[in-house]
């Protein structure tokens, strides 16, 4: 399996991102031209780690994202699906609780964490309401959920110049970097399938999350919502 369809089959996705779990963050890097460092300092703000907090880093990956939370003095949990990923990552950060899970099926008790966030992993999970179904389910009350992910920018012209890059120059700058390119195939083809800034608060709205809020990053390239566990 060197790429996932749309339906997001758990095995498959799972699959795909073990495939591409050495270069990975490299890879990152590379295709959003710089950006996605600015990206996850973004994510760190608005978690906003505090020490002894417990974070639940979903779809971790490497668990790069989880670091920031981590220096902070948070007791952060990077969990994921991809097996490759977790290995990778218990060899960069041997010290970390990593954890293998799935985003619908979560292996945690109910309401253990403050603050459960998750970076471009969501639209990877087959079934979205009912992830953030299981966030809210393992989230405290008052806690909070941070989400970053890729979404539609808001400027018409250049919707047009990032959907164009997307499916037209994307794919060959991965085919240069990693390791599985047809990987980033599927990774333009889910960014187009996926909800809007307004669809995505209303999946977290029905999912039971409060407070609902987003913010765009990048001209809407990227959009990290938040909201809150009543």
């Amino acid at each position: 399996m060197t790429r996932a369809s749309l339906d997001k089959q758990p095995h498959e996705v799972a699959s795909m991102f073990d495939g591409v779990a050495a270069n990975y963050d490299l890879t990152n890097d590379v295709i959003s031209l710089g950006q996605a460092r600015l990206w996850r300092k973004a994510v760190a703000a608005a978690v906003d780690a505090r020490p002894a907090q417990k974070i639940l880093d979903l779809a971790a990956g490497t668990a790069t994202s989880s670091q920031p939370f981590a220096r902070a003095g948070a007791y952060v949990v990077p969990c994921d699906f991809s097996l490759g990923m977790l290995e990778v990552g218990k060899r960069r950060h041997p010290w970390m609780p990593f954890t293998a899970g799935d985003g619908m099926r979560l292996p945690f008790k109910d309401e253990v964490f403050d603050t459960v966030t998750i970076s471009f992993g969501l639209r990877n999970i087959q079934d979205t309401e009912t992830a953030l179904r299981e966030l809210y389910r393992v989230t405290k009350p008052g806690g909070r959920v941070v989400i970053c992910e890729f979404s539609q920018p808001t400027w018409a012209p250049f919707r047009t110049v990032y959907t164009e890059y997307l499916m037209r120059a994307l794919p060959p700058t991965a085919r240069a970097v990693s390791s599985n390119p047809d990987a980033y195939v599927y990774l333009a083809e889910s960014i187009r399938a996926w909800p809007d800034q307004p669809g995505l608060a209303a999946l977290l709205q029905k999912a039971g999350w409060s407070e609902v809020a987003w913010r765009n990053l990048t001209g809407g390239v990227v959009a990290l919502h938040r909201a809150t566990r009543a």
